[in-house]
């Protein structure tokens, strides 16, 4: 019995979310209320807010599942790729892939996200749980690829890296381009670039002018 309604329960949460997601991609997310999502999956007010106590939980939730799916699809790069850049490039890839399906609902959300004071936004310390692993994914990029990154790069490269993931998103946001073609010529083009700075950052005359990039990164983090 207890089983059944877990099982219930799962289910009846899995539908609200769904159909949240809908109305996110139909409507947009602001003009979705809580109550036009109770209404179209058929369960009452109060139990919906049983399960979600807000709008912005809901896409809490969304994030979280995409992500998981994005860090699922980024194993099997990560277990074949060697080079910084095939990785780099790949797990951008993989993660653009997931996201795919659901850009009308990220379009919606963006407005919302883009407020620095919104518990959406990807800075805002109530996002840390998703920032944090996606930094953390980056580290198992560059510590997997065969190029020798100087120690004082590398702290500070998986954080980098999370800055470059961000900014193809905002391209691809964007990008009307028939199968999202000039958003991934911008990541290979990029990506090129971005690993050969890397390389070059190793060259012992450019020490100076990578210790003052860094600073700056360091202050502009404060």
């Amino acid at each position: 019995m207890l089983a059944t309604k877990t099982i219930k329960s799962e289910q009846t949460k899995a539908n609200i979310l769904q159909t949240a997601l809908r109305l996110f991609r139909e409507r947009g997310y602001e003009e979705t209320t809580m109550r036009a999502v109770a209404d179209e999956a058929g369960v009452s007010l109060g139990n919906t807010y049983y399960y979600f106590k807000s709008k912005d939980e809901l896409v809490h939730h969304f994030y979280a599942h995409i992500q998981a799916q994005a860090f699922a699809s980024c194993d099997g790069v990560l277990s074949v790729e060697t080079t910084l850049r095939a990785r780099l490039v790949g797990v951008i890839r993989a993660q653009l892939a997931v996201a795919l399906p659901y850009k009308a609902i990220f379009v919606s959300l963006f407005r919302i996200a883009a407020d620095p004071r919104n518990e959406l936004n990807p800075f805002h310390e109530k996002t840390a749980y998703l920032r944090n692993p996606c930094i953390a994914l980056y580290d198992q990029v560059i510590a997997g690829g065969n190029e020798k990154v100087p120690a004082d790069v590398r702290n500070e490269l998986p954080y980098l890296f999370f800055l470059y993931h961000l900014g193809i998103i905002l391209f691809w946001l964007y990008d009307q381009s028939p199968n999202y073609v000039r958003t991934f010529r911008l990541l290979e083009l990029s990506s090129e670039l971005i690993v050969n700075l890397v390389k070059l950052s190793a060259n012992p005359l450019l020490r100076p002018l990578r210790q003052s990039a860094l600073t700056m990164l360091a202050k502009l983090r404060v």
